[in-house]
């Protein structure tokens, strides 16, 4: 394929920073507006200040909410982690046709609409008693995110040789030593990558979380959606920045660790 003239790889650059710039800008505008001196939400804000800032952290519904977020999204990241990477090399493992049907099975949570997923999940938990509960947040949340754990991990297994594991399987290593020493390692950037989707794919969920929140599990979303049907003040363009703050720190961690993977200086 002949390389692209200077004029069309412009064309090329500028194209992909207005599709860029239109996903983006309007997540970003949020943010001046969490610095409204008044108490509605105009853009730009016609004074500036920390007073919506004070008042987030001052209330402890909003701090409740926030520790909620990440507790739940904590939990739900570990368990898609522990059910996705036995799945994932199971996968591997597969014949192609069948690996095929399973990962389709897997990747159903991403297909089915949320609502759908929400309204079963929900269900499920009034019969089971976990309604209103985090560990019965976290599940539905893990239910979730275990497709991105197992695309994650799935793409690094691919360079996983496996010549490499039939050599030390003759060298009489256990299944384990092999998963440790070898397997480990290599998806090391796998596991990252489908621990920070997970953890952002739970901390920003609203929708099965409107459905499973009670007293002890109200997340930030949760919270946040609330907030906006009772009272729209720029203390929830606060809560919206500060998980774009947390969403952009884990995204450029994941960054700086699969660089340092790879020896590459970020």
């Amino acid at each position: 394929m002949s390389q692209l003239s200077p004029r069309l790889r412009w064309i090329a650059y500028a194209g992909a920073n207005l599709v860029i710039a239109f996903l983006v800008l309007p997540i970003l505008a949020v943010i001046p507006t969490s610095f409204n001196q008044a108490s509605f939400i105009t853009i730009p804000p016609t004074a500036w200040s920390w007073r919506w800032y004070e008042a987030f952290f001052r209330d402890t519904e909003w701090q409740s909410a926030l520790w909620v977020s990440v507790q739940v999204a904590v939990l739900a990241t570990l368990i898609a982690l522990i059910a996705g990477t036995p799945a994932a090399i199971g996968l591997q493992r597969l014949p192609q046709r069948l690996r095929a049907v399973m990962t389709g099975l897997f990747l159903a949570p991403m297909i089915v609409p949320v609502i759908v997923s929400a309204v079963a999940i929900y269900r499920t938990a009034l019969d089971i008693g976990l309604n209103g509960t985090r560990i019965g947040m976290a599940l539905s949340h893990a239910a979730l995110a275990l497709p991105f754990v197992v695309i994650n991990i799935g793409i690094s297994l691919r360079g996983v040789d496996s010549r490499w594991l039939q050599a030390a399987a003759g060298l009489g290593a256990t299944p384990w030593t092999i998963f440790r020493t070898i397997t480990l390692p290599n998806i090391r950037p796998g596991l990252v990558g489908g621990a920070v989707f997970a953890f952002i794919t739970s901390f920003d969920e609203v929708v099965i979380a409107v459905f499973m929140a009670g007293y002890g599990a109200k997340t930030l979303p949760v919270k946040i959606w609330e907030s906006i049907r009772l009272e729209f003040t720029p203390v929830v363009a606060v809560a919206a920045t500060l998980m774009i703050l947390l969403a952009g720190i884990l995204f450029i961690l994941a960054r700086v660790i699969g660089a340092k993977r790879n020896g590459v200086t970020v």
